[in-house]
């Protein structure tokens, strides 16, 4: 069940209409569409609302400031801030939330390949949804293809994971959500997905462990039942980290 739960209501807008975000939180609760931080609603946006959403978090951002008790207004390193965070969270890297998938153009495999192929490494940047804190690492990605599968080129692979990636979320679910993403539109025999990732926010605050680096993986199909394929596919991933 959706959380309808509202946050603090802010003033209206110039029109006097609700604030964008409470606008598209209510088409979201209509449509029953989960928003969680991971979640891409770009289905339920509508032109000029981006823009609108930027402006909107901007205005909050200056809040946060302010109540930081930062003086925005003598402080020229900071007067500009609150815009610059509300573009950097709206349009780069919380993307993959606001941005529709990016289109990737599928072949058939003609050549019926049915040998393993990997893809990597790719580097990933994403945030840790706990503290909003940098989440930077690598992902490989193995694909054992069959007669039926659809194949993709190199770059789409990176475009996909950085689509996935943009959004804040933990690391665990990351890696499913890019497997579940690739296995929908390659259909493979098989699907490996491994990631390796620094945590900043273990880097920058609580413990401040700069040694401490997360790896997960997701094996579908053949990876899961054959353990001579994935021992392969590990294998080839560690010589390429060498």
């Amino acid at each position: 069940m959706l959380d309808r739960s509202m946050t603090d209501p802010t003033p209206q807008d110039a029109a006097g209409a609700a604030p964008v975000s409470e606008r598209i939180r209510a088409r979201l609760i209509e449509s029953g569409q989960r928003f969680h931080a991971n979640d891409n609603i770009s289905a339920v946006l509508r032109e000029g609302e981006l823009e609108a959403l930027r402006r909107e978090v901007a205005e909050r951002m200056q809040g946060v400031l302010s109540a930081l008790v930062i003086d925005t207004a003598a402080d020229h390193n900071t007067a500009e801030t609150a815009k610059r965070v509300a573009k950097m969270f709206v349009d780069e890297v919380f993307a993959g939330r606001y941005r529709p998938a990016p289109e990737l153009t599928t072949f058939p495999n003609v050549s019926r390949l049915n040998e393993l192929m990997i893809v990597g490494p790719i580097t990933v940047r994403s945030a840790c949804s706990h503290h909003l804190c940098p989440i930077i690492g690598r992902v490989w990605i193995g694909v054992l293809p069959n007669a039926s599968s659809e194949l993709i080129g190199l770059s789409k692979y990176a475009r996909l994971t950085d689509w996935i990636m943009s959004r804040p979320q933990i690391q665990e679910e990351a890696v499913v959500m890019l497997a579940d993403e690739l296995e929908r539109r390659i259909r493979p025999d098989g699907l490996a997905v491994v990631m390796e990732a620094d945590h900043f926010c273990m880097h920058w605050r609580g413990v401040k462990d700069d040694q401490s680096v997360m790896t997960n993986s997701v094996m579908r199909g053949a990876f899961r039942t054959n353990s001579d394929l994935r021992r392969e596919f590990l294998s080839l991933r560690r010589a390429e980290r060498a």
